[in-house]
């Protein structure tokens, strides 16, 4: 009979290492160029960082266009402001978006897809969903660790939900319980 040792049976488990071994070094994170690459998780809290500015710079630049600028010149100038504010954050959205491309060996020119219809989703949930090369490929090194700012970016869309859902329930238990209609 022979040893199992030195026995090359096909069942026996595989002696590789399987646990993810970390890249010898990052690639800079360069938040304005095509260039680089970009992580999940950072891809979406940049994301949610530049919905929240634009979102308050269009806030702030609607008030003041209600308050100081009645009137038909007033009114083209707060929608040219709003339409270059609009295309600076598309610009800005597709530039992350390349950088997140490239995170999966993938070609930029795949971003001129958000500004299609229905293709612009599809883009975004392959952007959060599909993960990164794990280690450098053509377009650079992988990025550094994410840092707690990052993270608590990337949380913030869903603990949004969570209270608004909690809204949604509390509101009719309330009034129907204090007699309010």
């Amino acid at each position: 009979m022979t040893s199992r040792a030195n026995d090359p049976s096909p069942y026996q488990p595989p002696r590789g290492a399987i646990a993810p071994v970390a890249p010898d070094r990052y690639g800079e994170i360069k938040l304005l160029s095509v260039r680089g690459r970009l992580g999940r998780l950072r891809y979406l809290g940049y994301s949610v960082a530049l919905g929240l500015l634009v979102n308050l710079v269009a806030g702030l630049l609607g008030g003041m266009a209600v308050v100081f600028l009645s009137g038909d010149p007033g009114e083209w100038l707060a929608v040219g402001v709003f339409v270059a504010l609009a295309a600076l954050a598309v610009l800005i959205s597709m530039v992350l978006g390349i950088q997140r491309l490239h995170d999966f060996d993938a070609s930029g020119w795949w971003s001129l897809l958000m500004v299609a219809p229905l293709a612009n989703l599809i883009l975004y949930l392959v952007l959060l969903i599909m993960p990164g090369t794990p280690g450098a490929n053509r377009f650079g090194d992988p990025t550094p660790p994410n840092t707690l700012g990052v993270i608590l970016l990337a949380l913030l869309p869903p603990v949004l939900l969570l209270i608004a859902v909690a809204i949604v329930i509390a509101i009719p238990v309330y009034l129907q319980h204090s007699g309010v209609q």
